[in-house]
Order: structure tokens, then sequence, then C-alpha cells
């Protein structure tokens, strides 16, 4: 399925958190924390008083209730407002 987003808006792909700590304890799903990075999959085109400074592919962090989760194709993507996005990383 091709998707867009519309204005300001971007779909990321949320990049799992770590099963183990660095002890190696493995951590069960129902303590894992919610993914705060991700990959941008589809940037929209912005607006007249916002211009769009993200890209397909970048790696961002953001914060913890950012964004509104959807499923796609079977996998759970967000779809959150580039000023919801709080830093690119590399």
């Amino acid at each position: 399925m091709n998707i867009k987003p519309l204005a300001d808006r971007v779909l990321v792909v949320p990049i799992p958190a770590e099963e183990k700590t660095v002890n190696g304890i493995i951590i069960p799903d129902s303590a894992k924390e919610k993914p705060l990075r991700g990959t941008v999959r589809a940037v929209g085109q912005g607006t007249k008083d916002e211009e769009m400074v993200l890209k397909e592919g970048d790696v961002v962090l953001y914060g913890k209730y950012a964004g509104t989760e959807i499923e796609l194709e079977g996998e759970k993507v967000l779809i959150m407002r580039q000023s919801d996005v709080l830093a690119v990383i590399g």
C-alpha cells in the first residue's frame, strides 16, 4: 500500500527496543517501554508556514506519547507531526 502523509506529518516505523539489558537479563514484553526511535518512511509536503526538514530514511527520536499508531500491511507504524520529532540521529 502506498501512503503519503499530508501537510507537516511524517510516517515513522518504530525501531524495537532491546530484548536484553546490558547484563544479559531478558526483558519480558509486559515490562518493555514503547520504542522512542524510528525510521522515517514517508514525509508530507509541509505547509506554507513550515518547511519539511525531515526526509525518508532519517532515524529520529520522538516522545513517548507522540503520534498516532496505525497498522499498515501488518506492521505497526506512527503518523506524527514533524514538530513531535525531537532529534535526527546521525
